[in-house]
């Protein structure tokens, strides 16, 4: 689950990288993000099954395309797209921590939805930072986004592991 949620947000700052700086690998760094949320839906698929793998992997590339218009939005300085873009943002990490929480109870619904809030604000801060060339910022936003997303692949796989003892080895 770490090595997937690394991938994540490993992935994800390439592409903002790339879309900020108009580098000719955004659309192939794009695609390879948008694989990431294929994985992260099969790793579920073991406990919760096929068509939850599915649902979590398509709430998972909302949440990408949305990114895409974050990163677009910041680069514009469009203020009322980003407003927007965030909103719908902010929507989907909710309906991701309601979908994650429904399928283990071992996985509270509030602190699901304040871990993709978490997430969803640094990944801002990063785009943000990133595009006014505030290195510093950037890298700090990115470093405490990094180890946000660890903690939360910790959390869920501390769920599966409590909702399915049967499965793991002592």
């Amino acid at each position: 689950m770490r090595k997937l949620w690394e991938d994540h947000i490993v992935y994800t700052r390439s592409y903002i990288t790339s879309a900020l700086a108009g580098l000719e690998d955004e659309d192939a760094v794009s695609q390879r993000l948008l694989k990431n949320q294929d994985d992260i839906g099969k790793a579920i698929k073991p406990y919760y099954g096929q068509d939850a793998a599915d649902r979590l992997a398509a709430l998972l590339k909302d949440h990408i395309l949305i990114a895409t218009e974050v990163v677009k939005a910041v680069k514009a300085g469009n203020k009322e797209n980003l407003d927007n873009a965030n909103k719908r943002w902010h929507a989907n990490g909710d309906e991701i921590a309601i979908f994650l929480s429904s399928a283990n109870p071992k996985w509270g619904k509030k602190d699901l939805a304040d871990m993709m809030n978490g997430h969803l604000n640094l990944l801002t801060d990063q785009v943000i930072a990133r595009n006014k060339k505030s290195w510093a910022a950037d890298i700090a936003a990115y470093d405490k986004g990094h180890t946000h997303i660890l903690k939360f692949a910790d959390e869920l796989t501390g769920g599966i592991v409590k909702q399915f003892p049967g499965k793991f080895e002592k």
